[in-house]
């Protein structure tokens, strides 16, 4: 019987360590298995054991439909989550159609861990909704169970940057009602008593995450649909798009052609995982996402470890699930293996399992729970994983070809995103927007210059695999893929010490150094792949430094003169291009006897929280409203012209609102970054969007949006009645609300009034 020290001592003294080729593609599968070969999988049941291998002789499970209102392309947990909110909304006629058997993809073999905290508020949303549909909803409608198991969730922090960041989770838990503990040392050990806890500085533990099962998922999924109308058409590969282009130009999906026949449809859900990049080539659709290997392993039996949470230790990129009396180990690695040549076929398939790769794993996880040492290896789980180029899911409307959806690219987390991104896509097929706010996950967010370039698709990828656990710090930037888009002015600025931030393909300035030049180099892969580390790389230290929840060591000299996004007097000038060079030259020599200096958009940022102007995606999203946001005054509602959404407007105007977004200051130095909680009179009444410092007024400053917890309106009295306080990793800090700008409050510098 194999243990993980027998392994990680095999790896070691049989050869020495290497990094795999990026190159490496699929590998032999062990012991002359096949793709539906039996490998053991953290699951009492699969749908792969119900399989009729006769099945394959009759063709699709059942007839084609020769028309549908909507057709789902893959059957794995985002298809079968969008088939089943598709039909909850009422849609007739949509059709799934699955190329082998449902799950037979990438979701059969994924660890089914749902984490309900995560530094984003979208993603704690959707990953709510995910938890009701799983753990209530749908075993309400179908009788069925899904095979969820509430165990909680146990994330270790070793060092300090990483409990801080936990505190963030828990205060950001509180806006949504989700149960969390930060537990000391001790406590953790008394949880956990398995767990090796000398080295940490603390956990975070929420009782209420769980894991889920694929296949009891996916059934459900599907009997709640069926029941509804949809329909689930097994063995039946897509093999083309039909396109038509309509009398304006537009090219529009017209129908899915199969090898069984066409089903003519205006609307096409791309949910296939790791194969959507084939699917969308089908449709002329760039899908900018990479397949990689990722493993685990499953153990034997352990004593004691029954009913533990499972784990993630995220500084030593690994997480521990509870299977029953037993754990599966799994990580991300800094050398994950690419899948080059995704092949058609492969259902119900895994890899070799490469040690060299999975060894730093082993020794993450004996280190944390040290009886694994000893503990046996029952078996090894290797499949194919999809990830993109920001570690964002790919969704929405595909700007190419109306009436073509995505919803794939899910970077291992596809179960647990997808309830709530099947929801908000089956929203957005049916009322042309999801009901949140999407943007970050939006197609339409690369550039299209990106989405089909190798290089910056696999850089980024790469990069966003190898810094899944890192700690998501509010002023990081990515190595990979930089240098893509410049401007004239990038060499200039970079020679006067411009360190640049990465906005879409761009290089844009984020502030300036006093201490010498700070290039970005070439990708190294983090040394992986026999690329050499970078030595002393300038960028990288610089942004090493700003690896903090405290105050950045630096600040602009945090004085830009931008009409629109600082308030203060002063002129956008729009040249040509060939002209941008010779005329920031002129205005930096004009300039040097009045002390004109450089300033980028971390000062613009400050500066514009200080006049309260309002940064799309921040302090206004989709999902907000022009009233909330004390943005009446551009609407024109006290005239008669027309405009889209005046009639929503004029009723939420007459109703009064429902929550509302205010500005706050703390007198405090403390630092703020935004997901903050907001107290008002003991009750947290939501989060901060967005903050920062104000160096004029040398306050922290704070914009979010408030609601009544009893659900009534959020009046102008609510607002002014109420005692407020910020809390920033589980500590409230007094603050005070403000409806208008703490800073100028009637605009008058913009107007050049000082």
């Amino acid at each position: 019987m194999a243990t993980l020290s027998r392994a990680l001592r095999g790896v070691a003294a049989t050869r020495p360590r290497r990094s795999p080729a990026p190159g490496r593609g699929l590998r032999p599968l062990a012991s002359g298995a096949g793709p539906n070969s039996e490998k053991s999988v953290p699951y009492q049941w699969t749908l792969k054991e119900a399989q009729d291998t006769s099945a394959a002789a009759r063709g699709p499970s059942r007839p084609l439909p020769s028309t549908a209102s909507v057709v789902v392309i893959g059957g794995g947990s985002l298809g079968c989550q969008t088939l089943y909110h598709l039909a909850k909304l009422g849609v007739s006629g949509a059709v799934l159609l699955e190329r082998e058997r449902l799950t037979s993809g990438t979701t059969w073999h994924t660890a089914g861990l749902l984490w309900q905290l995560r530094p984003s508020d979208v993603e704690v949303e959707l990953l709510a909704h995910t938890r009701r549909v799983v753990s209530r909803d749908l075993e309400e409608e179908t009788g069925l169970h899904t095979g969820w198991i509430q165990n909680g969730g146990l994330f270790t922090a070793s060092s300090r940057q990483r409990l801080d960041e936990y505190k963030r989770l828990m205060s950001l838990g509180k806006v949504y009602g989700i149960e969390s503990h930060v537990l000391s040392p001790g406590e953790t050990k008394a949880l956990y008593p398995l767990m090796n806890v000398e080295d940490l500085y603390g956990t975070l533990y929420v009782p209420h995450d769980g894991t889920m099962d694929p296949a009891g998922t996916c059934t459900s999924l599907v009997r709640a649909a069926t029941a509804r109308g949809a329909q689930v058409i097994e063995k039946c590969p897509v093999t083309g798009i039909h396109v038509r282009t309509d009398d304006f130009g537009v090219r529009r999906v017209a129908a899915v052609e199969t090898e069984f026949g066409c089903i003519r449809t205006p609307c096409v859900v791309n949910c296939a995982g790791v194969w959507a990049g084939a699917v969308g080539r089908m449709a002329g659709v760039k899908v900018p996402l990479v397949a990689m290997h990722h493993a685990y392993v499953v153990t034997e039996r352990i004593e004691g470890i029954q009913n533990m949470p499972n784990v993630r230790d995220h500084d030593a990129s690994v997480y521990l699930r509870l299977q029953g009396d037993a754990l599966s180990v799994g990580g991300y690695e800094t050398n994950p293996i690419f899948w080059e040549e995704v092949l058609d076929k492969f259902a119900f398939g895994l890899f070799d399992l490469d040690w060299d790769v999975f060894t730093q794993h082993i020794e993450g996880a004996i280190n944390r729970v040290p009886v694994l040492e000893k503990t046996g290896i029952k078996s090894t789980v290797c499949g194919p994983e999809s990830f993109t180029p920001d570690h964002k899911p790919l969704m929405g409307e595909a700007p190419e070809l109306r009436g073509f959806f995505l919803g794939c690219g899910f970077n291992s987390a596809g179960m647990m995103l997808g309830g709530g991104c099947g929801q908000q896509l089956a929203s957005w097929i049916v009322h042309g927007r999801p009901e949140k706010d999407m943007h970050s996950y939006d197609i339409r967010r690369f550039h299209h210059s990106l989405t089909d370039h190798g290089r910056w698709i696999r850089e980024r990828s790469h990069e966003a695999y190898a810094k899944n656990y890192s700690v998501v710090f509010p002023h990081d930037e990515p190595l990979a893929g930089r240098n893509m888009r410049t401007d004239p002015l990038h060499e200039e600025l970079l020679a006067r010490g411009c360190v640049f931030q990465e906005r879409h393909g761009w290089e844009r300035p984020g502030w300036f150094n006093a201490q010498g030049t700070a290039p970005v180099l070439p990708y190294d892969y983090y040394g992986a792949y026999g690329h050499r580390a970078h030595e002393d790389y300038a960028y990288g230290r610089l942004l090493g430094q700003e690896y903090t929840f405290s105050f950045p060591l630096h600040h602009d000299a945090v004085r830009a003169v931008r009409l629109s996004f600082v308030g203060e007097l002063g002129w956008e000038l729009h040249t040509p291009r060939p002209s941008c060079l010779p005329v920031y030259q002129a205005l930096m020599t004009a300039g040097a006897k009045h002390g004109l200096v450089n300033a980028g958009y971390r000062a613009i940022d400050s500066l514009s929280i200080e006049k309260g102007y309002r940064h799309w995606h921040a302090d206004l999203r989709a999902d907000d409203s022009p009233l909330e946001a004390g943005l009446a005054f551009t609407c024109k509602l006290k005239s008669s012209i027309p405009f889209l959404g005046r009639e929503a407007l004029e009723k939420q105007q007459a109703e009064g609102l429902r929550r509302r977004l205010l500005g706050f200051t703390v007198d405090e130095k403390v630092p703020m970054f935004g997901l903050e909680a907001i107290w008002r009179n003991g009750q947290v009444v939501g989060h901060v969007r967005r903050a920062d410092f104000g160096f004029t007024i040398n306050k922290t400053l704070a914009y979010g949006y408030i609601r009544d917890p009893s659900g009534g309106l959020v009046s102008l009295d609510f607002v002014k009645s109420g005692d407020y306080a910020l809390e920033r990793m589980g500590v409230t800090y007094a603050a005070q609300a403000h409806l208008k700008s703490p800073f100028d409050p009637d605009n008058k510098r913009v107007k050049g009034i000082y």
